[in-house]
C-alpha cells in the first residue's frame, strides 16, 4: 500500500516533508517502521527500503527523519519517493473502508448489469470519485452512500444507483420556440 510520497527537503538535518496517503499518519510512521522505495532505477536508493527515526509535525507539515539521512544533501536525493508498505491481514476492517487496489478493477453494476469496471480512485477534497471505463470513455462516480450503496469485494462488484444521465445521454427536449421561463 501506498502512504506517503517525500516533498521536498526540510532544514540542514535530514528532514522532509511528506504528502500522505494515510489517515492515521501518527501509528504509521512511528521510530522503527519500514518502507519500500520507489524511485528511478537510476536512483542510488532504487530496490532499497527506509527506516523512520523521528516523525513530527512542523507548522501543521507531516515530516519524517529517517536513519541513514543525516543531511540536507541525502534527503533531496530522496524527493518524489512514493513509500509504500505490505498491507497487513492482522489489521482489523474498517467499515466500509477499502484501499484504492481493492477497488480498482470491480465490476460495476447497475440494475444488476455491468457499466464498466473502476479503473481509478481518486481522492479529492470533497469526496472520493470512482474512474470507471465504459468502453470508450471514463465515466467520473462520486463515490458517496446514495450513488455507490454497495461494494462487495468478495464478490468482485460495486452495485451504483446513479441519477440520470451519468452513464448515458440524456435526450434533448423538442424545442418550442418560446424563450425559457415562459
Amino acid at each position: 500500500m501506498r502512504v506517503g510520497r517525500l516533498l521536498k527537503a526540510h532544514g540542514l538535518k535530514g528532514a522532509i516533508k511528506l504528502e500522505l496517503y494515510t489517515d492515521d499518519p501518527d501509528r504509521r510512521f512511528t521510530p522503527g517502521a519500514t518502507f519500500t522505495l520507489q524511485v528511478p532505477e537510476t536512483s542510488p536508493w532504487h530496490g532499497k527500503t527506509v527506516t523512520v527515526r523521528e516523525f513530527r509535525w512542523m507548522n501543521s507539515h507531516p515530516v519524517v527523519f529517517l536513519e541513514g539521512v543525516a543531511d540536507r544533501s541525502t534527503a533531496e536525493q530522496l524527493i518524489k519517493a512514493i513509500l509504500w508498505i505490505e498491507s497487513d491481514p492482522a489489521e482489523p476492517a474498517e467499515a466500509d473502508a477499502w484501499y484504492d487496489h481493492q477497488l480498482i478493477g470491480l465490476d460495476v453494476q447497475r440494475d444488476g448489469k455491468s457499466v464498466g469496471h473502476v479503473i481509478r480512485v481518486d481522492h479529492l477534497p470533497a469526496q472520493d470519485i470512482l474512474i470507471v471505463g465504459d468502453g470508450d470513455r471514463e465515466v467520473l462516480v462520486p463515490f458517496v452512500k446514495a450513488i455507490v450503496p454497495e461494494v462487495d469485494v468478495a464478490a468482485g462488484r460495486v452495485v451504483v444507483t446513479p441519477p440520470a444521465g451519468l452513464f448515458e445521454e440524456i435526450a434533448e427536449e423538442p424545442e418550442t420556440g418560446e424563450p425559457d421561463g415562459v
